[in-house]
């Protein structure tokens, strides 16, 4: 039996990012999307943080991750976009509840989205944005000896090529480091992320601009991480499957699981119908180009897909026909979190059509 869906309308604004955490250290998750906070639980009272710059039906904001950047116990939020062509954190007021300070962290270019993993294993999360084009940097927090952000990031460059439109992270060598995948190949991690060179593979060839993230999981069960990946700008949703032929060498095999649907730009791998198994979550990014690629016109859906053991099956969150007054997707950085404390992951969707709560209500 699919799960049941309530959705709630939270704001119009058409920002495509959105954060979850507490904001004003009441114990309470609040809502960050774009140019405001919305206190939680209703998301009613709304707070203005400060202008995001537009750019046509665009916004320069392109993730709200959340990371104590100067250790005072408030949250701030870590950003960037396509067009200011740098990342940023906007810092946190804490009781004063005025506009949020904006720091730049570094010149980039093109940011399409930002990611967040612990890729040393130190408990901290570094921040890497995808800069197709670009270099690979990795930017990690700087502490004191307390452990506590100082406001300042350290630069790691750690593929100096240009990287494609695709991100992943995880263990795919399997000694348990954090390796990063790219659409052309993969990086592996060394014992000393930040000290030691990465082996690049060019073992896998997606061929097509990957979703961020590219999720890393053992979707069989056989102990090798499989990749899951959609296509951000175009039709299909795939798992490639990871193997080894007669002679030991890593292959890759790609199964569909999703080929009539467009725009799968963000992913993830999170249990959402408490059964102890993780699901697929993921939906359309409503216009991701502004009409002028392959599915935009299409109608929008969100949806989480069970792996049955031979294959996924997809269920649906939300389903909207395009065109019929309504509106859905979930933009290029959504969020699972449990806002009511039931014990379920809700839905929380932001995009060019407005931003969204979908409650889960359980079977």
């Amino acid at each position: 039996m699919p799960l049941k869906f309530r959705k709630v309308w939270i704001a119009d604004e058409r920002f495509e990012s959105v954060g979850v955490f507490d904001v004003n250290n009441d114990g309470v998750l609040d809502i960050v999307s774009g140019a405001y906070w919305y206190e939680g639980p209703g998301f009613t009272n709304k707070h203005f943080i400060g202008d995001v710059t537009p750019s046509g039906e665009y916004y320069d904001d392109f993730s709200d991750i959340p990371l104590d950047v100067t250790g005072n116990g408030y949250l701030d939020v870590i950003t960037g976009g396509w067009w200011g062509n740098t990342l940023r954190w906007r810092e946190n007021p804490g009781p004063a509840d005025t506009p949020w300070t904006e720091h730049i962290i570094a010149t980039t270019g093109s940011i399409e989205t930002t990611r967040a993993w612990d890729i040393d294993g130190d408990g901290q999360l570094e921040i890497i944005p995808n800069t197709p084009g670009g270099p690979l940097v990795v930017y990690k927090l700087l502490t004191d000896a307390a452990g506590k952000g100082t406001g300042q990031f350290a630069a790691h460059t750690i593929y100096d090529q240009a990287q494609g439109h695709g991100l992943g992270c995880g263990d795919i060598a399997g000694n348990g480091r954090m390796d990063i995948i790219l659409t052309n190949g993969w990086l592996e991690a060394p014992v000393n992320p930040f000290s030691e060179a990465w082996t690049f593979h060019d073992d896998l060839q997606l061929g097509f601009g990957g979703s961020i993230p590219m999720l890393v999981v053992d979707v069989t069960g056989n102990g090798l991480n499989d990749i899951i990946v959609g296509h951000a700008h175009g039709y299909g949703l795939d798992w490639w499957e990871q193997g080894r032929d007669a002679s030991g060498k890593r292959t890759w095999t790609c199964h569909p699981i999703d080929p009539f649907n467009a725009q799968y730009h963000d992913l993830q791998w999170a249990d959402i119908d408490g059964d102890g198994q993780c699901e697929l979550i993921t939906g359309k990014r409503h216009r991701a180009h502004n009409g002028h690629e392959a599915g935009e016109w299409d109608d929008m859906g969100i949806y989480y897909f069970k792996w049955n053991g031979e294959s996924f099956s997809k269920q649906i969150i939300d389903y909207v026909r395009f065109g019929d007054g309504a509106t859905g997707g979930c933009g290029i950085f959504f969020q699972l979190a449990d806002l009511r404390g039931t014990g379920r992951l809700d839905v929380i969707a932001p995009g060019k059509s407005g931003l969204y709560v979908y409650y889960n209500e359980g079977l």
